[in-house]
């Protein structure tokens, strides 16, 4: 079998000279960190989402940390999220004290299964934490309506959805179905800062408390502090952070950000054209259909490996050695150690969750991947399984 020189991998940044321009620009500047070009950043973000307010933060986890922090629940009461997701998500809860539940998810979509959530919330449910998976928005109208319920916060955790937007059209992080949406700029998003994140919310009570707990819990401003005798002095109103983004982190997310509608356009044409290649095999279904709202951050199928007698790792290894590289998104949070010795969950209670991890495989999706690249991804699958399986 030919070898590559190396591997298509799932997820990639991509970076061009004026990024490159743009961090050089703040080497050379006064301020390598809580300069400028971070309230610059935070600044565009809010006019790309329309939310009111932003902090931006070291990375999607701070993110989720600081976004259920500020909330101020209580410990011991409950939050609600999906099992599909990164650690992260859930974390997030257990890091406040706060005990994780899991909603089992929609067949169709892999997101919160609303119907599933009204059945787990209780009565010391505080916090919802819909995940918009692969890029497609959660159904937030009907979440925000059971929030409202049920007297819960809401944090939208759109790790892979800046770009994205609701069925109402609305943008993803302008929070009209939440009180804070995160966002994470890992490399393999839409768009990177190296590592880091972002907060978004319309309520300043919130703002000005991610703000200090961002930085050590600290605060400046004389109206806050008990007194003010001089500019150096500072009061540490809560216990804190330093979970703050550089301004080289700042300046990259900035130029990567005047990209970002190209970006979703490119990946968006990436995954029409897998669905055309892959309409009619028996054998894969796509779990995102073509969808002019949905940014794409992944680009998952869903394989019946018992069905057509072949293991996913066997898969992935046939098609590691043709130079495709795939992964699985999620492995269900319920099934890690830590959840299942801590809180004991079972399987048995997310079967949708459950038959999705057992046939899910993520491919090859980043906006630099040319044509003849998804076509080869496509076409080294459909030539294992074409002799086989189809006529």
């Amino acid at each position: 079998m030919k070898k590559f020189c190396s591997i298509l991998p799932y997820g990639r940044q991509s970076i061009d000279a004026s990024d490159v321009v743009a961090v050089v620009r703040v080497l050379k500047s006064p301020f390598l960190t809580q300069g400028p070009v971070i309230e610059a950043f935070e600044q565009a973000l809010c006019a790309y989402t329309g939310a009111k307010y932003c902090v931006a933060v070291a990375n999607g986890t701070a993110a989720l940390h600081l976004a259920v922090a500020a909330l101020g629940l209580n410990k011991g009461c409950s939050g609600v999220t999906s099992p599909i997701t990164f650690l992260a998500t859930a974390n997030a809860l257990v890091y406040n004290g706060i005990n994780p539940l899991f909603v089992d998810i929609d067949p169709q979509t892999a997101n919160m299964s609303v119907d599933a959530l009204t059945q787990v919330i209780r009565k010391d449910t505080k916090v919802i934490i819909p995940v918009h998976f692969a890029g497609r928005a959660a159904a937030m109208k009907e979440i925000a309506a059971v929030a409202a319920r049920k007297k819960c916060f809401v944090i939208e955790d759109a790790a892979h959805a800046i770009g994205s937007h609701y069925s109402d059209g609305g943008c993803v992080g302008n929070c009209m179905y939440s009180d804070m949406t995160i966002f994470s700029f890992h490399p393999v998003k839409t768009i990177t800062t190296g590592e880091g994140g972002a907060i978004m919310t319309n309520d300043k009570r919130f703002y000005d408390c991610l703000c200090r707990l961002r930085s050590h819990g600290i605060t400046r401003d004389p109206l806050l502090m008990k007194k003010s005798p001089g500019s150096w002095y500072y009061e540490m109103r809560e216990l804190g952070y330093n979970y703050r983004l550089t301004d080289m982190q700042a300046a990259l997310g900035l130029s990567q950000l005047k990209k970002l509608d190209r970006f979703v356009a490119r990946r968006r044409q990436i995954v029409a054209r897998y669905n055309k290649t892959f309409n009619g095999c028996s054998w894969i279904r796509p779990v995102s259909s073509d969808d002019e709202r949905c940014a794409y951050h992944l680009y998952v199928v869903r394989i019946d490996f018992k069905k057509f007698r072949i293991s996913r790792r066997d898969l992935m290894q046939k098609l590691a050695s043709s130079g495709v590289g795939t992964q699985v998104h999620y492995i269900p949070v319920y099934r890690q150690p830590f959840y299942q010795q801590k809180f004991k969950f079972s399987s048995k209670n997310f079967p949708q969750a459950e038959k999705y991890y057992e046939e899910c495989l993520s491919l090859p999706l980043f906006p630099a991947m040319t044509d003849k690249e998804v076509d080869r991804v496509s076409g080294t699958i459909k030539n294992i399984f074409r002799k086989k399986y189809d006529s």
